[in-house]
């Protein structure tokens, strides 16, 4: 029997309002919202009645992009999918959308199939999948295809490492070709791989071992030069574009050239590139290697550009990548080589706190925040209205968000199944008190009751944008 439950005096927070209004749930979804005090408001009978007063009222955070579980460099991300989607409701995110990988030489269905076995029966919260394309030919292609009627509408695809996920430019402009025809989204990892892998060879003759210099061989030029490349196969296929994890001024400008043309091009940025840098990298004795990412950190002067591309709509959406591997036994696999330390942080649990604060800082309003962390992936993604919104028919994934608590982040109290933070030690004011999805409480007041399987997948629509 379903729970009719009512938050009452909290400020509703969307992309598109703001206002002091209750909301009522029933049967999984948002039924109702009316102007707090107000007569239809007083109507309502509830089971139970969650005390918002002093709180934001927000719509559960949607991280368009994890790695829950994903193999890389002879390891795989510690965090599963229950350990993950558990510190993801924690930090106020109540979707996810997952990468299944298919290997080279075997089906897409293949992959989508393991991937749907690792994350059956184990979320806390609901979870979709993209699918990277690690061998594109004929059978593959039809199969993107059948993906999409199956509610998976978007497929990755990497001009960075080679002989692992690379795909050259022939292969690439073919997916962008069949996804213009059958609706899918095409996201790209923009490197410049085939360089890259030069001047790893290079550095590593000269006896630059250290996580250092990880940042800098991946150039910033190899970002920007990659990203124009991509923008450019699209244009001849007639595909949208979405490049994801974008860290440089110069790839930032890419994407606004092509924006300002009117092509559908669309950009991601992670936390990790807003509020870290080189500086990271270069922490001694071998602490460096937990802020090994791909695309690695930039010195700092390139987060001004990242904070006005998100204000100016030439980055839309803010996802973690999520990729956590434990410094111990994991990222000290690269001692002596940088090459071979894992790829990847852990950010599930930070991003809307971070993203608060720069709320606070300044960088971004109120509305701005929900919209790149909730509103816009979810229609990227196909998942709006049903997600990322508080609204009539909407899921009831809804956030109690205190703005006025302090906190400050580190491994001893955070919820990822890592043994480090990114951001240990800073002071954030804003933190999660109490997540709902469709309607069921997951975190109560600081306490987390959820259980895994209730997360549930969730087929997608094609991009809305388009």
């Amino acid at each position: 029997m379903s729970i009719r439950t009512l938050i009452s005096g909290g400020l509703v927070v969307t992309a598109a309002d703001e206002l002091h209004a209750d909301v009522l749930i029933e049967d999984g979804r948002v039924a109702a919202l009316a102007a707090h005090g107000s007569a239809a408001a007083g109507s309502w009978t509830a089971d139970r009645t969650i005390d918002a007063s002093g709180k934001y009222v927000i719509p559960g955070g949607v991280d368009a992009h994890t790695h829950m579980e994903l193999p890389f460099g002879g390891t795989a991300a510690s965090d599963t999918f229950e350990t993950g989607t558990r510190a993801a409701a924690w930090g106020g995110t109540t979707t996810i959308v997952d990468f299944a990988v298919q290997s080279v030489g075997h089906a897409l269905r293949e992959g989508l199939d393991t991937w749907y076995d690792k994350a059956d029966g184990n979320c806390s919260v609901d979870y979709a999948f993209h699918m990277i394309l690690s061998d594109v030919n004929e059978g593959t292609l039809k199969e993107m295809d059948l993906l999409i009627g199956e509610g998976v509408t978007s497929f990755k695809l990497f001009m960075a490492y080679p002989g692992v996920f690379y795909s050259d430019d022939g292969q690439i402009l073919r997916a962008m070709q069949r996804a213009s025809g059958n609706g899918g989204l095409i996201m790209m990892h923009a490197e410049n791989g085939i360089a890259i892998d030069v001047l790893v060879e290079q550095a590593l003759a000269r006896g630059e071992t250290d996580p250092r210099h990880h940042g800098e061989v991946r150039k910033v030029l190899l970002e920007a030069e990659a990203t124009h490349r991509a923008i450019q196969l699209a244009r001849v296929a007639g595909s949208p574009l979405y490049v994801v994890h974008v860290s440089a001024e110069e790839a930032v400008a890419e994407l606004a050239a092509a924006r300002d043309k009117g092509l559908p091009v669309f950009g991601e940025t992670c936390p990790q590139y807003l509020f870290l840098s080189t500086d990271n990298l270069e922490e001694p004795d071998f602490q460096g290697a937990k802020y090994v990412c791909s695309t690695p950190l930039r010195p700092r002067e390139h987060q001004a550009a990242l904070w006005r591309g998100l204000r100016t709509n030439d980055l839309q959406v803010v996802s973690t990548d999520h990729c956590p591997f434990c410094f111990r036994g994991q990222k000290e696999l690269g001692r002596g080589d940088f090459s071979k330390i894992p790829n990847g942080l852990p950010g599930v649990e930070n991003r809307m706190d971070l993203l608060h604060q720069a709320v606070l800082d300044g960088h971004i309003s109120r509305r701005r925040w929900i919209e790149i962390a909730c509103a816009t992936p979810a229609r990227m993604f196909g998942l709006y209205p049903q997600k990322g919104t508080i609204a009539p028919g909407s899921d009831a994934d809804i956030v109690l968000y205190d703005p006025h608590a302090e906190q400050v982040i580190s491994a001893e109290t955070h919820h990822m199944n890592v043994d480090y933070s990114a951001y240990e030690g800073k002071r954030i004011t804003g933190r999660v008190d109490t997540v709902l999805s469709r309607g069921e409480l997951v975190i109560d007041r600081r306490e987390y009751i959820g259980r895994a399987g209730h997360g549930v997948f969730v087929p997608r629509s094609t991009c809305q944008y388009l």
